[in-house]
Order: C-alpha cells, then structure tokens, then sequence
C-alpha cells in the first residue's frame, strides 16, 4: 500500500502541468473549465491530468449542479517527504564513507 502511495504521488508529480495545477489549487479552488483555459487545454486533457492528482490524493474534485469543482486533497506528502529523507540520509553517509575511504587512499602513512 505504501508503495502505491509513492508511485501515485510521484507520478502525479512528474508532469510540470500537474505541479502548475497544485500551484494554482493552492491559492484557491478553481472549476476544470477554468484550469483547461488556464492550461491552454482541452476538458479532457485537464481532467485527465486531474484524475492522476485525485489518484496521488493531491486534488478533490466535487461536483455543484453540472460544473466539477477541484481544491487540494489531504495528502499533506508526510509519507513522500520520509521516504525521500530516509534515502537522503542513506546517501549522505555512503558519501561520507567514501570521503573517509579517499582520505586513507590519499595518506597511506595513517
């Protein structure tokens, strides 16, 4: 389940659209007709785009009479910004033990 949330949430934030449609979300809600003009794209595409974002949690959609309303979802990217912090932290010391190595490398007299 994890693994999907990632691949959810990533994949909906690989598209420089879908990250211009959150920018646009979070300064206020906006129907699809007005993203798809914002967007310079057709209803279907910008839905298409939205159903990623809904996918990830990143976008809720609600429907008022015939008009489809979008605003952020709850996915506040806690889980993403672990996993990314988790694999940070890996890096970071598979660099410092490999600065260390270069050091020993460099003065063998040590």
């Amino acid at each position: 389940m994890v693994q999907y949330q990632l691949d959810a949430t990533f994949t909906a934030l690989s598209d420089r659209t879908r990250r211009g449609i959150l920018e646009r979300l979070d300064r206020s809600e906006a129907t699809i007709t007005e993203l798809a003009e914002i967007f310079e794209m057709t209803l279907t595409g910008i839905t298409k785009h939205i159903h990623l974002l809904e996918q990830a949690g990143l976008v809720v959609t609600e429907k008022r009479g015939r008009v489809r309303h979008c605003r952020l979802g709850a996915n506040t990217l806690d889980l993403e910004t672990a996993w990314i912090a988790r694999h940070r932290r890996a890096l970071a010391d598979r660099l410092d033990h490999l600065g260390q190595f270069l050091e020993r490398d460099t003065n063998p007299e040590e």
